[in-house]
């Protein structure tokens, strides 16, 4: 769908240009009858809601998701604005990526998204020759919006104000300042409401996909209603007793410090019947299927894998995002794989250790639980053989922890000596090697180099025709739910209820079999030092929380899961590590060395309220530790 915001910001400037959705009222009231005076002109105010979803591909300012924890980052030359969260320069003077005001480092005022909606929702029914089924459709279409925005906005900042409605005209100004922040199990049900509310009236799928796609479905709503209420039972927002003083102005606790099991019940239940859904529907798991050329088991794997998050509208994708297609981040993704290339500047995207060992071994269990792959000498150096080629190229001295890994290690990670299938060469005989050591194509040239010698390829859609001094991207919505996500909410809130289960095992393995792997009981059973693992609540949940990290790598899930699981302290206080990519030989490239001394504090959580907010809305109170 193409929202047509030049239009829309012509009928609305009024409202899309007030300070904040706190501190004002409805104005502008004969352009807002004119927008709902025909059909055509209601629906292209429903794409102005639209218009206010945030920036899912963008890494740089829109969504902090992607480069704000540790599995994505730049290397020094580059200040972005996500990249300085991880780097722990959040501030209350000017947040950064700012979705409560918008601002000068990102974001937007999401406020004002709501507050869109609320107008939507209050003037849809005045439309004439507008059919009932299109007012509910499209009414659906603004519940769900608005729901989304909130749900955002808690992720964020915890316990939020609900915007039941826009304020009436009669209101003033220093009433709406009043407005606070309402407990997170109120603003759960809220927004849970809401999406009960859209899911009503929504369709299955849309009428027209080539003007249609990435309008709000069935599917999608009870997906992310499944996600919702999974975050909510989740340890951050269920029992979470870190903030036992945190009141709003009326004297309300926030966080609710006695964890609910039925939360976890609740949550369940939305992803079994979001799952039925999409099978009713025939959704399944991505196979890329014939490419048109030939190529090895190998490759072919490799695509099954790459595809299901970069081929457009594929049996995968629940919700894609039209207003925010993957460009940019391909581009600092990928890797100059041409001799003497000093015009392209990418690949300057890089992937710390945290991440590069997270990945399996082969046999489908983490590296350091294997039995048979040697995980104290995964640094020291290896050549590659003639039958590592569809992995490593042949004949060339890499780390061991490169060597003897899970099919997507090499599917979603570029790394020295690494196979780079695509860029217009669809043959297994026409692939590149990225090579990063210092004089290699991809080394550590002006700006445009890895900061740890690895890539996320996942990113980077393999159709993108590469030359010497340029290259043709080839964007894709950004995947904002996939099948493969819901399959993993659905693992993690039966096991918090059932413990392990066949019907649990039966999702993991179909994520497991696309990636070449063996089931979850063969992989442990036969190759873990813990081979009772999978059979225990716990140990079953370390499971699921290492297959989302890696099955959803780059897509912008470990940011919220590391937050919501609280985890974070745990994972986020240890240092950005890569190897020491200044150097030509082997013996001295391949050495770890730290990059960056990462710190998260309990304020971290969430995101501070910029001061002139807080001394603007004296209800408010500013977010833990800030």
């Amino acid at each position: 769908m193409k929202f047509k915001k030049h239009i829309l910001y012509l009928f609305f400037a009024g409202t899309l240009t007030s300070c904040n959705y706190l501190d004002v009222t409805p104005d502008n009231i004969p352009t807002l009858d004119y927008a709902f005076r025909t059909p055509l002109t209601a629906e292209k105010y429903l794409f102005t809601c639209y218009s206010w979803l945030p920036g899912f591909a963008d890494p740089y300012s829109g969504n902090p998701a992607i480069a704000g924890a540790d599995e994505m980052w730049f290397n020094s030359y580059y200040e972005y604005n996500s990249f300085a969260i991880a780097r722990g320069l959040q501030n209350v003077q000017d947040p950064i990526i700012n979705y409560w005001q918008g601002g000068s480092k990102g974001g937007h005022n999401m406020f004002m998204g709501i507050r869109d909606c609320n107008i939507f929702l209050d003037n849809i029914h005045l439309v004439p020759n507008m059919s009932d089924y299109d007012k509910a459709k499209m009414s659906a279409e603004a519940k769900f919006l608005k729901a989304y925005y909130h749900f955002w906005l808690m992720r964020m900042y915890g316990p939020i104000p609900i915007m039941h409605e826009s304020p009436p005209i009669s209101v003033g100004v220093e009433e709406v300042k009043l407005v606070t922040r309402d407990p997170i199990d109120q603003v759960v049900d809220y927004i849970v409401g809401l999406l009960d509310e859209a899911i009503a009236d929504l369709p299955d799928r849309v009428q027209f996909d080539v003007e249609e796609l990435g309008r709000i479905t069935k599917p999608i709503a009870m997906a992310i209603k499944a996600q919702v209420l999974v975050t909510a039972a989740s340890p951050l927002f269920n029992g979470n007793m870190d903030f036992p003083q945190y009141r709003n102005a009326r004297g309300e606790v926030l966080f609710n410090s006695q964890y609910d099991e039925q939360k976890w019940v609740r949550a369940a239940d939305a992803c079994r019947e979001a799952v039925d859904l999409c099978h009713d529907l025939d959704m399944k798991l991505h196979y890329i299927g014939n490419i048109g050329h030939v190529i090895s088991d190998t490759t072919q794997t490799e695509l099954d894998l790459r595809t299901a998050m970069t081929e457009r509208w594929n049996s995968e994708i629940i919700w894609g995002s039209t207003n925010s297609t993957a460009g940019g981040i391909q581009t600092a993704a990928y890797p100059r794989l041409f001799p003497g290339n000093a015009t392209y500047f990418g690949g300057y995207l890089s992937v710390p250790f945290s991440i590069v060992e997270s990945f399996y071994s082969e046999n489908g269990v983490p590296i350091e639980e294997d039995t048979s792959w040697d995980y104290a000498n995964r640094y020291t150096l290896k050549t590659a053989e003639r039958i590592d080629r569809n992995y490593i190229k042949e004949g060339y001295t890499t780390a061991s922890l490169n060597f003897d890994r899970e099919p997507r290690f090499y599917a979603y990670l570029g790394f020295d000596g690494g196979r780079w299938y695509g860029h217009g060469r669809l043959t297994d005989d026409e692939t590149f090697y990225v090579e990063s050591r210092l004089g290699g194509a991809a080394s550590g040239h002006a700006y445009a180099y890895s900061a740890t010698g690895y890539l996320p390829k996942k990113v980077v859609n393999y159709l993108n025709a590469a030359q010497a001094a340029q290259w043709t991207v080839q964007r894709y919505p950004w995947p904002i739910m996939r099948l493969a996500d819901l399959y993993l909410l659905y693992a993690e809130a039966s096991n918090e209820v059932f413990g392990p289960s066949p019907e649990i095992f039966h999702y993991l393995n179909l994520i497991r079999t696309r990636a070449g792997l063996q089931s979850i009981e063969e992989s442990w059973s036969n190759y873990s030092n813990q081979p009772n693992k999978y059979n225990t609540k716990q140990g079953l949940r370390d499971i699921i929380r290492r297959e989302r990290s890696i099955e959803l790598a780059f897509e912008g899930s470990r940011f919220w899961d590391l937050r919501r699981w609280r985890t974070a302290p745990q994972v986020l206080n240890n240092p950005i590590v890569g190897w020491d990519t200044q150097q030509q030989a082997p013996e001295t490239y391949y050495r770890p060395v730290v990059i960056f001394n990462q710190t998260f504090g309990l304020k971290d959580y969430f995101w501070p309220i910029q001061e002139s907010e807080m001394l603007r809305n004296k209800g408010l109170i500013q977010s833990p530790g800030w």
